[in-house]
């Protein structure tokens, strides 16, 4: 018997002598490919003893005022043999009562990593305050800055050519130098070209994570995927800033430009539960019995006659407004309409062409809390403007109010999702974020041989084929071009209906989808349409999106995650920008792939398509790059899932990672799952068998100053620093294809999937059949 100990906060709870926890562990389940964050416990009982009762304040009398808070769960974590075995959450479930007393508490343990669902909860992207940083003037000077910025690893704005309602083309003939939508620059006074306000901007995915970091300081995600300038295939992925369909600019009939205050400062106070990031005021939920007891905000204007707008905006969505009113105005004043928790911002707007002002100290925003009939703990935060706030004429183009309506945790889930991303938090706290084949490859070199812990009178091996296929899809294929593929191909573009060599299969579910929420745009490469110009002088450098539906209307639709690449000295194109036009040679491009015309053929699409801007076949897919050795395996006629039974000594079981080899009779396996009684320390685990060759890959490779590259190499060859001259290295964890000829370096680190130390880099050196011919580390 294993002794099991319990502790919620750092208070040891009382457990039933006869009580069995089991504990399920799992990273990467073969049933459920697409499930994310998956560890956890079973609820399991608790007496309702002294201690207990203490603990949970006596829940089952609801008769006690501030007692235990339920609806939330509370850090807690297990010991196994007074050593540390896992922390987490612990969520009370609920009391049993027999004959009118308390008999037992039923709760449940998380692991930290389903914590992750629990901090964001339903919060939108449009609620990250930091993203206000970002916030532009919406003018043709700036979208053409942006437009044609020099994309560098910190740049986080800019212009891609994607138009929410105009259709482009590219015509040098003379006849068609003044049409609607034709790129040809001919001349400065020409009424041709892209209107600017076509044109919406992008911000990078990287910075929405930044934002997401220093908006939860509980979430800190590693750099393994994340956080990593040279992880190219995440690092140079954009979100385009398209909350609503056509113009950014408001209608006609309104034309209020409303502009948001961006910053308070503290007047006075100390409560601990407001706060201020941008303009924006934070209240935080207080810790009961305290409770919110005025949430009084007063604005003033210098002008008493200007009649204005104004709106306050909670979590991103408008919560009150008020319209053509003039002269100061108090909000959220009686006790029917205090503010609880959120982020509140305040915008303003007005039709007179003097504006509206706001002086310095003339926003006032004060929040009280207290303990109602106790006495004591209360107190009073003032906030207001330092400096003076006023409307403008420009339209503002405020990021958390233009990026499209996602909540974070759907975002980062679709992101994990598309990259077949796995997450599990450290003894240090911080979330570490790999891909599943790297995860795996970082497992133990030597695997761990259980034979004589097994209970070997039972055990089962089933077929690992939980589906005959599986369809890997984005769900946004709204859009013109996306409508017309699917069409005239009979399958949406970018999807991919998998099975192993295109077999049918009896399996005992039909189909399984991994669908991402994002839209997936069919880009157009431009080309010269003018019939006195011929191939290839007619091919542009130019491509572009079509934002439209399939009546080529503009479209709302889901949101757009593209790469944009930097076009410099490319065809010249004419930008319309309502007095006339201007030429430009450098703008970016929206593209599924990584780059164009290289080598690399990294790409966000599923299946292996036909690339839009040089009609290649780019094999670098989201499934190739991230799925199809896992997926490969799954439905391999050799795979089979086994379930044993063992009870594994607390020096392998305290220690056991889901990425380690388990070896089973001189076979090695992989863990698809862990279920383990803590008491009695029976464990069954659930075993993918490996086939071989096995591999192991080296992450985060830059070749021939690309970077964000993956090289697999035969697993029997070790960790990463055992490569040496003369060994293999290839594109895919199949190993099937060899890697190209030419020089990779690496970053060194302390990890054992790099071939050099923390400090130093690695120099590879390739001939044409992926074989080392040198091989390098380089320190400073």
């Amino acid at each position: 018997m294993q002794k099991l100990q319990l502790y919620i906060g750092t208070q040891r709870v009382d457990l039933f002598k006869d009580e069995t926890v089991s504990f399920t562990q799992t990273i990467q389940n073969v049933k459920d490919i697409s499930k994310i964050f998956t560890e956890f416990s079973k609820t399991f009982s608790l007496p309702a003893s002294k201690v207990n009762n203490k603990i949970f304040q006596h829940y089952y009398n609801f008769d006690i005022q501030g007692g235990f808070d339920a609806r939330n769960k509370v850090a807690g974590y297990i010991e196994l043999n007074t050593l540390p075995f896992k922390e987490g959450y612990i969520k009370l479930e609920g009391v049993d009562l027999k004959k009118n007393i308390p008999h037992t508490y039923r709760i449940t343990f998380f692991g930290n990593t389903i914590n992750l669902k629990d901090v964001l909860g339903d919060d939108q992207l449009g609620a990250l305050p930091s993203l206000s940083t970002y916030n532009q003037e919406y003018t043709k000077t700036n979208i053409k800055s942006k437009m044609t910025a020099n994309l560098t690893s910190a740049t986080n704005i800019c212009t891609p050519l994607i138009t929410h309602t105009q259709r482009l083309f590219y015509n040098s003939d003379s006849a068609t130098h003044n049409y609607d939508g034709n790129l040809f620059y001919h001349n400065t006074s020409g009424t041709n070209g892209v209107e600017w306000n076509q044109l919406k901007f992008a911000i990078r995915l990287q910075a929405i994570i930044d934002a997401i970091e220093l908006q939860y300081p509980s979430i800190n995600f590693s750099d393994d995927f994340f956080n990593n300038s040279t992880n190219t295939r995440f690092h140079n992925l954009w979100m385009w800033l398209h909350r609503k369909k056509g113009s950014v600019e408001p209608t006609q009939q309104l034309d209020l430009n409303f502009v948001q205050l961006q910053e308070l400062y503290k007047y006075s106070g100390n409560t601990g539960y407001t706060a201020s990031i941008f303009g924006i005021l934070e209240i935080i939920a207080p810790i009961s019995p305290t409770q919110i007891v005025q949430t009084d905000l007063t604005v003033t204007p210098s002008n008493s006659q200007t009649v204005y707008n104004i709106q306050i905006l909670k979590n991103g969505s408008i919560y009150d407004q008020r319209t053509n009113v003039q002269g100061s105005q108090t909000f959220f004043s009686t006790s029917g309409l205090l503010l609880g928790a959120g982020q509140y911002t305040i915008q303003v707007a007005t039709l007179d062409s003097n504006g509206i002002t706001f002086n310095a100290n003339n926003i006032v925003w004060t929040i009280s809390v207290a303990n109602p009939g106790q006495g004591g703990g209360g107190g009073t935060d003032i906030w207001k403007n330092a400096t003076t706030f006023q409307s403008s004429t420009i339209t503002p183009f405020n990021i958390p109010e233009q990026i499209p309506e996602m909540t974070i945790i759907s975002f980062l889930t679709s992101l994990f999702k598309m990259f077949n991303l796995t997450a599990y938090i450290d003894n240090s706290g911080t979330i570490v974020v790999k891909t599943l084949d790297s995860y795996y490859a970082s497992g133990s070199a030597t695997p761990i041989v259980i034979d004589e812990y097994l209970d070997v009178t039972k055990s089962s091996t089933d077929v690992a084929l939980p589906f005959k296929e599986i369809e890997f899809k984005y769900k946004g294929l709204g859009t013109f071009l996306a409508k017309q593929y699917n069409q005239l191909n009979n399958i949406g573009w970018g999807t991919l209906k998998y099975t192993l060599n295109n077999a049918t299969f009896d399996a005992p579910n039909n189909v399984y989808k991994v669908e991402i929420p994002f839209e997936h745009l069919l880009y157009e490469r431009l080309i010269n349409v003018n019939t006195a110009v011929s191939a290839p002088a007619n091919e542009t450098t130019i491509q572009y999106g079509y934002f439209v539906d399939d009546n080529q209307e503009s479209y709302y639709g889901l949101p757009l995650v593209f790469y944009a690449i930097e076009v410099s000295n490319g065809t010249e194109i004419a930008l319309q920008t309502g007095t006339g036009t201007e030429d430009i040679d450098d703008y970016i491009i929206p593209s599924n792939s990584l780059e164009v015309g290289t080598t690399n053929q990294t790409n966000i699409n599923f299946t292996a398509a036909i690339n839009e801007y040089d009609g290649s076949e780019y094999l670098g897919t989201l499934f190739n790059s991230n799925y199809s050795t896992y997926i490969d395996n799954v439905f391999d006629i050799g795979r089979r899932l086994m379930k044993v039974n063992a009870i594994l000594p607390q020096k392998i079981f305290h220690n056991l990672q889901l990425n380690d080899l388990i070896q089973i009779r001189q076979q090695n396996y992989q863990i698809n799952s862990i279920t383990t009684n803590l008491t009695n320390g029976k464990s069954q685990l659930e075993l993918l068998n490996v086939g071989t060759p096995y591999y192991r890959s080296l992450e985060n490779i830059t070749y021939q100053g690309t970077g964000g590259g993956t090289l697999y190499y035969n697993y029997s060859i070790g960790e990463a620093t055992s490569i040496s001259i003369g060994n293999t290295m290839y594109n895919n964890a199949t190993l099937t294809s060899t890697a190209s000829s030419g020089t990779y370096t690496q970053s060194g680190s302390s990890t054992n999937d790099t071939y050099c130390e923390n400090g130093c880099f690695m120099i590879m050196v390739l001939n044409s059949s992926g074989i080392i011919t040198s091989l390098t580390c380089g320190c400073p």
